[in-house]
C-alpha cells in the first residue's frame, strides 16, 4: 500500500494464497486486514498448494475485469517449516518459509494478467498429501504419536507430473497468445526443482537468464516462490515485458498465466 501510495479505505478484497494457514478459521486474510487497518475490503484464503498464487492472480483479474473492484491485494503466503518432517531427509531440505504480496488494478491500457489456463486434478491425492488433521482424520493422539500431521510427498512421482503438466501448459499458453523464445521477456516458475525449471525453460527454448530462479535462497515456499520471485527480479522489469508465470502443486494443481508487465521495476 505504501509504494503504490494507496488508501487503506481504497483497498476491495484481499486473497492470500496459503496451505499453511495461521488458523483453520479465521482465514488468514481476514487476520491480515485487522493488521492493515482495512474497513471496506471482504477477505478470504485461497487453497491451491504451490499453485495457491497463480490461482490468485486469475481471481483477482476476474473479479477486477467484472467491473465490482478496481483494487485487490493478492499474497502469497507459506510457512513450510510448520509441516515437514525433520526427520525425513528427503523432503525437508526442499522446503522453506516466505511470503510477498501484490497489487492488482483495474487499468486502460493493454498491460497486466492477460490470459490463463488452470487445471486441476485429483489423483495427486495419495502422492502429496498431510494425512491427519482434516475432518477425514481429525487430531488424535494415535495421529501425533504416528506422526501423521506432517507433509507427505513421493517426490519422484510428483517430478513426472510437474515435469509434464508444466511444460505443456506454458507451451500452451504461449502458443495461444502469440509467444516465442524472440518476444518472451521472462519466464517464472515456481521454485519446486532445478530440473523442473530447466525443463520448462527448454520447453519453450527460453535461455536460464530469462528465467527467474532464486530456488537457491530460499527453497520450496509453496504459494510464496512465484511474488518472491517478482520482488527480486522487479528492478529488471520494463513496461510491456511479456512474462508467463507457471506453478505445480499437491492436488494436483496447475497452470499458466501470461502477464504485459505494467511498469518500468527501476523507478
Amino acid at each position: 500500500m505504501q509504494k503504490t501510495d494507496s488508501d487503506p479505505d481504497s483497498i476491495d478484497c484481499v486473497i492470500v494464497a496459503t496451505t499453511t494457514p495461521d488458523f483453520h478459521f479465521p482465514s488468514t486474510a481476514s487476520i491480515l486486514c485487522d493488521k492493515l487497518g482495512l474497513k471496506n475490503a471482504y477477505a478470504f484464503d485461497l487453497q491451491a498448494a504451490c499453485s495457491g498464487f497463480l490461482y490468485a492472480m486469475e481471481t483477482a483479474a476476474s473479479m477486477i475485469q467484472s467491473g465490482r473492484h478496481k483494487k485487490i491485494i493478492i499474497v502469497g503466503a507459506d510457512k513450510m517449516s510448520s509441516m515437514v518432517n525433520y526427520s525425513d531427509r528427503a523432503t525437508c531440505p526442499i522446503f522453506g518459509d516466505g511470503a510477498a504480496a501484490c497489487m492488482v488494478e483495474a487499468t486502460t491500457e493493454d498491460y497486466g494478467i492477460m490470459d490463463s489456463i488452470l487445471r486441476t486434478d485429483g489423483k495427486g491425492l495419495p502422492f502429496l498429501h498431510m494425512k491427519a488433521g482434516g475432518s477425514v482424520c481429525p487430531p488424535s493422539y494415535f495421529t501425533v504419536d504416528n506422526k501423521m500431521h506432517y507433509l507427505y510427498q513421493e517426490g519422484r512421482t510428483v517430478f513426472k507430473y510437474a515435469v509434464s503438466n508444466m511444460s505443456d501448459v506454458t507451451a500452451q499458453i504461449a502458443e495461444r497468445n502469440g509467444l516465442t523464445k524472440d518476444n518472451i521477456a521472462w519466464i517464472v516458475p515456481h521454485q519446486a526443482n532445478m530440473r523442473i525449471i530447466d525443463a520448462v525453460a527448454s520447453r519453450l527454448e527460453v535461455p536460464l537468464d530469462r528465467v527467474m530462479i532464486n530456488i537457491q535462497r530460499y527453497g520450496n515456499t509453496s504459494a510464496g516462490t512465484l511474488p518472491l520471485c517478482l520482488w527480486d527480479y522487479e528492478k529488471q522489469l520494463k513496461k510491456g515485458d511479456n512474462i508467463i508465470f507457471t506453478a505445480f502443486g499437491a492436488g494436483f494443481t496447475w497452470g499458466a498465466s501470461y502477464v504485459k508487465w505494467g511498469y518500468d521495476g527501476n523507478k
